[in-house]
């Protein structure tokens, strides 16, 4: 019998051929007591090698990126470094570097990206001072090799990697991707929390968004979903959205079909309250609390009924912020979108009516639209079951 477990931020979940099961942690305790304490007997006689865990617990790695420009560098930077499944916290346009501000918390990895291979000069002094002045664990080169010299000689400590713009000016993905990957890898094994998990597990401990990216080629597999389509993984500290690129009419030349973004501050435990700032902040979702009946005090408030709120402001934040009407993230078609599949904590707690409500609002609020896209609830976990595994059903 395989055991499938979630470490998530908020919820440990477990599936097997008993069903599914989510537990509340309990951040007294280290991860592993805390599973062992509410799932020991689930756990007993499993072997090691049918046990598959992911977790997101960690909150993935922490990443600035420094750019040339926004049109190219950047924007590849970006692109591939979602898709590893690691966040961005900033980036910075190399032409701005002597005032761009320096952020405070600690950063696991600084990216450095501009140029194509035959120019050089790209970098200089200015680039030393700013990285001076970071705290971080790893930098990653990935600009014109002609440049390779000069950050190799100042920043030994650099891992220098192909340029991921070619003379072209295609992307070229693969060495970043599986670098940041592995350093992801490292960074959840490193945690000495998630270490203590692998007494359990033979297999590999995988982050949970990029499980959730692997099976969506095959979602069609378990899920009615047409396409284009859009997952929302909402959950207690971030709000994960993987879109299928029909719906970027910018689209960057990569292997991926799928792309995905992190809001980390749309989160409904950990990140409440800046989700709340954010709503508070948006001219429509007043009128959006009307429609549900509720008034603002409702953020004041801990209850059941306060929680489906916030998780449906998630889902209306998320749309907007990724709609032509909003400036600062990308862009996606979703007048063309035909599903939405929600999966995550939020389809334990929010009804089909409460997520479909939301949509038609967005729909016709913001969009103009009479209509709005199909919703797919993941009530059974299946994208986490097919991308942890391969396989449709646990047994």
């Amino acid at each position: 019998m395989k055991l499938l477990i979630d470490v998530g931020s908020t919820y440990i979940k477990t599936a097997s051929a008993h069903g599914l099961s989510q537990h509340f942690r309990d951040f007294s305790r280290p991860i592993h007591e805390d599973l062992r304490a509410k799932c020991g007997e689930l756990l007993q006689g499993v072997p090691k090698e049918d046990i598959y865990i992911c977790s997101s617990a960690n909150g993935g790695l922490s990443t600035l990126i420094i750019g040339l420009t926004h049109s190219f560098s950047l924007k590849y930077a970006k692109n591939i470094t979602y898709n590893a499944g690691i966040n961005i916290i900033d980036t910075v346009l190399y032409k701005d570097i002597a005032h761009a501000p320096v952020p405070g918390d600690v950063l696991d990895v600084v990216i450095l990206v501009g140029g194509i291979d035959g120019v050089n000069g790209v970098f200089d002094d200015a680039l030393l001072t700013y990285l001076q002045n970071l705290n971080y664990t790893n930098l990653v080169y990935v600009g014109t090799a002609q440049d390779t010299p000069f950050i190799s000689a100042n920043l030994p400590h650099a891992i220098l990697l192909p340029n991921i713009i070619d003379e072209r000016l295609h992307i070229q993905e693969e060495p970043l991707k599986t670098t940041l990957t592995n350093l992801y890898q490292a960074d959840i094994m490193g945690k000495e929390e998630i270490k203590e998990l692998y007494a359990i597990t033979a297999n590999q401990i995988y982050p949970t968004p990029y499980i959730v990216n692997r099976a969506l080629p095959r979602i069609g597999e378990q899920l009615e979903v047409v396409d284009p389509f859009i997952v929302l993984d909402i959950g207690g500290a971030t709000t994960d959205i993987h879109y299928s690129k029909d719906l970027v009419s910018e689209r960057l030349l990569t292997g991926n079909a799928y792309d995905r973004l992190v809001f980390k501050k749309l989160g409904v435990y950990k990140s409440k309250e800046s989700l709340i700032h954010a709503a508070k902040q948006n001219e429509y979702v007043y009128e959006l609390l009307s429609t549900l009946d509720v008034t603002e005090k409702i953020f004041e408030e801990h209850s059941e009924k306060a929680l489906h709120v916030l998780m449906q402001l998630s889902i209306f934040l998320v749309l907007y912020k990724t709609s032509k009407f909003h400036q600062g993230y990308i862009t996606l078609g979703l007048e063309r979108l035909e599903s939405i599949v929600l999966t995550g904590g939020i389809t334990k707690v929010l009804s089909q009516e409460e997520c479909e409500s939301i949509l038609h609002f967005f729909y016709k609020k913001i969009l103009g639209l009479h209509h709005a896209p199909a919703v797919v609830l993941d009530t059974h976990y299946a994208i986490w079951t097919l991308g942890i595994t391969g396989e449709h059903h646990v047994d």
